[in-house]
């Protein structure tokens, strides 16, 4: 079977399984479950909690032990197996524990479907930076046909959106076991603990262009989470407005909001283009600025008269996800070291899915629930998303600011052996 179309399949699933959940889960937590923000709040900050240690670690065990491929498989069968018990409990702190749990196996999966897909690449002969980006493009394909399908089949406040996500679980975590070997490096030879745990990646901070770039990738990784938590809800919101109940946006909230993954399919294409000629920090920057229109127009927007704005923030999303999250892989990709490449792309998950994603758990939880939920339970949706845009902005001026990257689109794009 032709490789390209294996790495397809694989990074089609592997986004399906998350995006059958991770939009529409506001829904089942305050519609069906009538829990609270804060404790929601929690459920995601999962996501970092896992991420601060998940992906590093298995990076390392990727690097030093065990076949990526293989290690691949497993997470995601033990993945789907915990995701698909979550819908027998009803009890929110018990809820966080078995979604910690399966955020624990599930994280770590996008870093090494990363470093899978590099390195089937490399070793056949290709371009990394050409060849990855249509590849991935998939994964949002999948997301998009997950979020469908969680709508469509009225899942999107109902359990049936976990046992949806299980099933592709199972599904990639057997097809897993038959993608092309990727062994551990053999030839290192390590004399010291940090070199013999593959902690090396660490070691990356004492640059300072790659410190800030982390350190910014956290602060972004903060405002992704926010967007996920509440995009959807948002919308959905509206049927609780009369002159906005019965109006298909409304109705089919998780299918609009599927815009943005659609818009991502465009962007990644772009993103080889963007890299070579403007450099990683005009192409993160143009991210920032991105995020800073997605909620902006969210604030303002509506399904009737105010519909273009949130169909546009859905587009501009595209660009604030992909030239942030794929943009920082492929730069992570050609900064670091064969030796540590695995154990560094779990670093940068770290940074995003990780502490960013609790920055942005807990902050919203408290925000909103401190400052922007009314007397009924009802939130200040324009109050959220505009202190949102601040958020985005302030971090886009730091970044102009203290990021130094001097760029060369003759060697940018060059990854190392």
């Amino acid at each position: 079977m032709n490789l390209k179309f294996r790495l397809i399949t694989m990074n089609f699933l592997q986004f399906f399984v998350w995006g059958a959940w991770l939009i529409t889960i506001a829904n089942y937590w305050f519609g069906t479950k009538g829990w609270g923000p804060v404790d929601f709040g929690d459920i995601f900050m999962t996501l970092g909690l896992s991420s601060l240690f998940m992906p590093a670690l298995t990076g390392i065990i990727a690097d030093r032990w065990v076949n990526a491929e293989r290690l691949y498989g497993i997470l995601h069968l033990l993945s789907g197996a915990v995701i698909c018990y979550i819908p027998q409990i009803n009890d929110p702190n018990t809820f966080f524990w078995f979604m910690f749990l399966a955020m624990i196996f599930y994280m770590p999966t996008i870093a090494l479907s990363n470093s899978v897909a590099y390195n089937v690449l490399k070793t056949n002969n290709y371009d990394v930076v050409k060849v990855f980006p249509p590849i991935r493009v998939w994964g949002t394909v999948g997301f998009i046909a997950a979020m469908w399908i969680t709508n469509l089949t009225g899942s999107k406040a109902t359990e049936f959106q976990f046992y949806i996500s299980a099933a592709g679980s199972l599904i990639l975590g057997l097809y897993s076991f038959t993608l092309p070997a990727c062994p551990p490096n053999k030839n290192q030879e390590s004399k010291g603990f940090v070199e013999m745990m593959g902690l090396n990646a660490f070691k990356l901070f004492k640059n300072s262009k790659m410190a800030m770039f982390f350190i910014f990738a956290m602060f972004l990784g903060a405002a992704l989470q926010l967007t996920n938590m509440f995009g959807d809800r948002f919308v959905d919101n509206f049927k609780d407005i009369p002159k906005y109940a019965d109006l298909f946006v409304v109705k089919y909230s998780t299918i609009i909001m599927s815009i943005s993954q659609v818009s991502e399919t465009l962007f990644i294409l772009a993103i080889p283009f963007f890299l070579k000629r403007f450099g990683i920090k005009k192409v993160m920057l143009i991210s920032m600025i991105a995020w800073v229109l997605r909620f902006g127009l969210l604030a303002y927007g509506n399904p009737a008269d105010g519909l273009w704005m949130i169909i546009v923030s859905c587009i501009v999303y595209g660009m604030a996800f992909d030239f942030f999250n794929v943009s920082g892989s492929l730069f992570v990709e050609t900064q670091t070291d064969s030796k540590i490449r695995s154990s560094a792309q779990g670093l940068f998950m770290m940074m995003v899915n990780g502490i960013g994603a609790i920055i942005g758990s807990y902050a919203s939880g408290f925000m909103i629930e401190t400052y922007f939920t009314n007397i009924d339970g009802s939130f200040q949706w324009r109050g959220i998303w505009l202190s949102f845009a601040i958020y985005a902005a302030v971090i886009a001026v730091l970044f102009a600011i203290f990021f130094k990257h001097k760029h060369d689109k003759n060697v940018e794009l060059e990854v190392k052996h």
